[in-house]
C-alpha cells in the first residue's frame, strides 16, 4: 500500500467518498540521471479516456556530462504528446521530422500504423548543466485510426488559448476547456489542460467529459474537504461537478480525460493495439528491421525487449 500524505475522507461525507473513482501514485524509475513518474497504466486503472500513459519526467538538472539519449525506438496505434514546462529535446523522427521542443509547444506524433522516432539533448546544451522538466503522454488511436499513415504535428506555445480567469491561470494543451479550444489535432473526445491555481483560489472542472483526471504536479489540492498532495493521479467518477480549491501555497495541476474507447487496448513496450496479433506483428516487423529508419540518426536503435 502506497503511502497517501492527504487526509482520508470522514465516515459519512458522501462528497469526499463520491468525488474520485481512483487515486494512484506514480511509480518511480530513474532515467539517464533523472526521475520518471508513472502514472498510467496502473494496476488501478488502465486509460482515462484516450489516455493510455502518462508519465512525469523530472523536474531535474542534469550536470554537464549527463544528456538525455533516448534512441530510436517504434509505436503504432498511439499519438505521443511531449509538453515541457523546462529544457529543451530534440525530436527526430522516421518522417523526416526534426526540430527542437521548447517549454509551452506540444509535439503530437501520431503512429498510425508504424513510426520511429529518437528523443535527445539538443547539441547547443550538451556540455552544459541543464533542466528537464515536462509531461510524456500517449493516446491511444480509436478503432477507425489505428492504421492511419503516421503524422507529426508540432504546435508552439504562442497558438495555445490562455485561460486567465481571477487567481486562475493555464493552457488549452488539446480539447475545449473554459470556453477555450486548441489548435491542437485530435482524433477523438480529448481533454488536457495546464492549470495553475494561486493560494486560496478555486476554479471548477465541469462534467464534459466521460472520463476526467488531473494530476498534481505541485503544491496542495482539496477536493471536497479532502487535500491532495504533488504527484498523484486522481480519477473522478462520470458526472460529478467538481471544484479544484487551491492549498496554501498555490498548485499546478495537468486535466486530462475525453471519450472512453469503443474497445479494449493491449499495451506492450511501446505498442498500442486493440489486437494482440496486430502487437505480435510490430514485435516482429522491429526485431527483423522493417520499420523505417530515423534520418540522420541511424546508428543506434532499441532493440526489442525479450520479455
Amino acid at each position: 500500500m502506497s503511502f497517501f500524505p492527504g487526509t482520508d475522507p470522514d465516515p459519512g461525507d458522501r462528497l469526499a467518498c463520491d468525488a474520485i473513482e481512483n487515486l494512484i501514485i506514480p511509480r518511480s524509475s530513474d532515467i539517464g540521471g533523472f526521475s520518471v513518474r508513472r502514472a498510467l497504466p496502473s494496476r488501478q486503472r488502465r486509460l482515462v479516456g484516450p489516455f493510455i500513459f502518462f508519465d512525469r519526467m523530472g523536474p531535474a538538472l542534469l550536470r554537464a556530462d549527463q544528456a538525455l539519449d533516448v534512441k530510436p525506438h517504434p509505436h503504432i496505434g498511439l499519438s505521443t504528446v511531449t509538453y515541457l514546462f523546462d529544457g529543451e529535446i530534440k525530436h527526430r523522427d522516421s518522417l523526416g521530422t526534426e526540430l527542437v521542443i521548447k517549454p509551452g509547444d506540444v509535439n503530437l506524433m501520431t503512429a498510425g500504423r508504424g513510426i520511429v522516432h529518437s528523443e535527445r539533448t539538443p547539441e547547443n546544451l550538451r556540455g552544459h548543466p541543464h533542466s528537464v522538466s515536462g509531461l510524456q503522454t500517449w493516446l491511444a488511436l480509436p478503432d477507425d485510426r489505428e492504421e492511419i499513415d503516421p503524422v507529426f504535428s508540432h504546435t508552439g506555445a504562442a497558438s495555445m488559448p490562455l485561460i486567465q480567469d481571477g487567481g486562475a491561470s493555464g493552457r488549452v494543451v488539446i480539447g475545449a476547456f473554459a470556453g477555450e479550444t486548441s489548435p491542437v489535432p485530435r482524433f477523438t473526445d480529448t481533454l488536457y489542460v495546464d492549470l495553475r491555481l494561486e493560494p486560496g483560489k478555486s476554479f471548477p472542472f465541469p462534467a464534459d467529459h466521460e472520463e476526467r483526471a488531473l494530476y498534481i504536479l505541485s503544491g496542495e489540492l482539496e477536493i471536497a474537504g479532502d487535500r491532495f498532495a504533488t504527484d498523484q493521479l486522481l480519477v473522478f467518477r462520470p458526472g460529478d461537478e467538481i471544484t479544484l480549491y487551491a492549498g496554501s501555497q498555490g498548485c499546478h495541476v495537468m486535466l486530462v480525460g475525453g471519450a472512453a474507447l469503443n474497445s479494449r487496448r493491449y499495451i506492450w513496450w511501446n505498442f498500442v493495439s486493440s489486437s494482440k496479433g496486430r502487437i505480435d506483428q510490430a514485435k516482429e516487423e522491429w526485431r527483423t528491421g522493417r520499420f523505417d529508419i530515423v534520418p540522420g540518426d541511424e546508428e543506434e536503435f532499441v532493440p526489442l525487449p525479450q520479455t
